[in-house]
């Protein structure tokens, strides 16, 4: 009895063993599906390429309010930082000093003015004798030659005068146009119109526009020549309106966007041979005048637009050491990694000039989880962009 309880146990036991071992090798046979990896397309269109400047803003006149004679000022008839109008009386310079010049030369004009009249009256009185042969011709010629000199005299001593009284006028010095007033330069009582002391008192500007300038390396002003000189006949005519219209933006020292955009205005004749840059001009509506004389601003120009580039989100590209690289599921669904370079960066968008072809699913995600050979469930998604080309 007790070897047939044995032989049941032991009987048991090796079915048991017998059931595990084949558990074990099914569970072998069946493999672990392959992960789900995000992907994207690639998207091939025309991308306009901006670059950004550091701009400074100038009022589109700035006008300077020079002294144009010296001498002590007097009075100031404005407030600083507000609008003036055109011949508006800015500043006095004592005038004594220029209404005796004045004077001066009245007197000179009127003793001018009675030598040609003496002049005259000995060239009216020696004619007739002349026609009657009672004077000689020397004297008639020396009559003559006495009345233009003295004619020619009163003109030079009436030009005198004339410079005196222009120079009285610089007394009162005038708003050249309709703007906005600076901080004064020089105070009552001060010396001015003469170096060291102050000739320029002050600066008004129109700020309904303003001007931004800012600087092309000669590096940026080749692609952008470039890219014109390889343009066709419709092309250029395309980019030339665009330059006439209002499509350069400002960004503000807190980052924000000027409201209103802006147009190239002049792109200066010549390199600057000292710092190697172009100088560029750009104009802004300022209606509000929140722009100032002074400010610094970055200026969006569009340089250039790629046609039919490669563009993948920025954040698919792995950088080692300079070289740039991506993660490609293949038809075979296996993965697969290629060396690509890289083109301009736009925000977090990244155009790939080379190693990319337009139907390459792109994996987006799971970077450090993914080699090449892994075969992989690829699950297509779209990217949406959080930045605009400017960026």
């Amino acid at each position: 009895m007790n070897n047939y309880r044995l032989s049941l146990r032991l009987a048991s036991f090796v079915v048991a063993v017998l059931l595990v071992t084949v558990s074990c090798k099914e569970k072998k046979k069946i493999a672990p599906p392959p992960p789900e990896i995000t992907v994207v397309n690639v998207v091939q269109k025309d991308v306009p390429i901006f670059e950004k400047f550091v701009g400074q803003v100038y009022g589109f006149a700035d006008i300077p309010i020079r002294a144009r004679v010296r001498g002590f000022l007097t009075s100031i008839h404005f407030r600083e930082g507000f609008p003036v109008k055109k011949g508006q009386l800015l500043y006095t310079i004592d005038p004594q000093e220029y209404k005796a010049k004045v004077a001066t030369q009245e007197s000179h004009v009127a003793e001018a003015q009675t030598s040609l009249a003496k002049a005259e009256s000995d060239l009216n009185r020696i004619k007739p004798l002349a026609k009657m042969n009672a004077v000689s011709q020397s004297d008639l010629d020396a009559a003559q030659a006495g009345y233009d000199a003295a004619k020619s005299y009163v003109n030079a001593m009436k030009s005198n005068l004339k410079f005196a009284q222009i120079n009285l006028g610089y007394c009162w010095i005038k708003s050249p146009i309709d703007g906005l007033i600076g901080k004064t330069k020089a105070r009552v009582g001060e010396f001015v119109g003469q170096n060291p002391n102050p000739v320029i008192l002050n600066t008004v500007s129109t700020t309904d526009s303003v001007r931004v300038e800012f600087f092309l390396t000669e590096a940026d002003y080749l692609v952008f020549a470039r890219g014109t000189k390889n343009m066709d006949k419709e092309e250029k005519k395309a980019h030339q309106k665009n330059q006439d219209n209002r499509n350069v933006s400002l960004i503000l020292a807190d980052g924000s966007t000027f409201k209103y955009k802006g147009k190239l205005r002049f792109i200066n004749r010549e390199v600057d041979p000292q710092t190697g840059t172009l100088l560029v001009e750009t104009v802004f509506p300022n209606p509000n005048h929140l722009l100032k004389p002074g400010q610094y601003a970055k200026v969006v120009v569009k340089v250039e637009e790629k046609k039919d580039a490669f563009v993948i989100p920025s954040r698919c590209i792995v950088e080692l050491q300079g070289q740039y690289s991506m993660y490609v599921v293949n038809s075979d669904s296996t993965i697969e990694s290629r060396q690509i370079k890289v083109g301009e960066r736009i925000g977090d968008m990244q155009i790939v000039n080379e190693g990319i072809k337009p139907d390459d699913k792109v994996v987006i995600d799971a970077l450090q989880k993914v080699k090449p050979g892994l075969t992989v469930k690829p699950v297509v998604i779209e990217f949406k962009s959080q930045s605009t080309p400017q960026d």
